[in-house]
């Protein structure tokens, strides 16, 4: 992870012991979940997505939509200052990671220009497990 100072700073033991493996793994080491197996990539329930590790408001079920990629999908975050985006450019790709701006917890990633109809043309592929939902 980043050596940044975020809001909600831990140690890699407080992670641990506060995290499940399955948790650990994609928040605090960039790991990414299998495909369609996540708790949230189909569920329509409205309500407020917050992060796993620090509870900080994260999406809105309004954003939320069926791309049929695996993961959940949301076309914005509840506000800009919520993530932090990061140039990533592991597995020989240049993509945009998004981290909890909270607590510098790894998301997921954005993408732009599918073609999705969404008022932004960004999908937002988040991993379920990075996820709490509020309903």
């Amino acid at each position: 992870m980043t050596q940044k100072t975020y809001p909600v700073t831990k140690s890699d033991e407080q992670w641990r012991e506060q995290l499940s493996p399955a948790e650990y793994q994609v928040l605090r080491e960039a790991a990414t979940e299998r495909p369609f197996v996540g708790e949230y990539t189909d569920t329509e329930t409205e309500g407020v997505y917050t992060c796993r590790a620090c509870d900080a408001e994260l999406f809105r079920s309004t954003t939320k939509f069926h791309s049929h990629c695996g993961w959940p999908s949301f076309y914005e975050p509840s506000t800009d200052d919520n993530v932090e985006l990061i140039t990533d450019t592991t597995l020989g790709m240049k993509r945009v990671e998004v981290r909890c701006a909270s607590c510098g917890s790894h998301l997921g990633h954005v993408f732009e220009g599918e073609g999705y109809d969404t008022p932004t043309d960004q999908r937002y592929c988040i991993n379920s497990v990075s996820l709490r939902l509020n309903p």
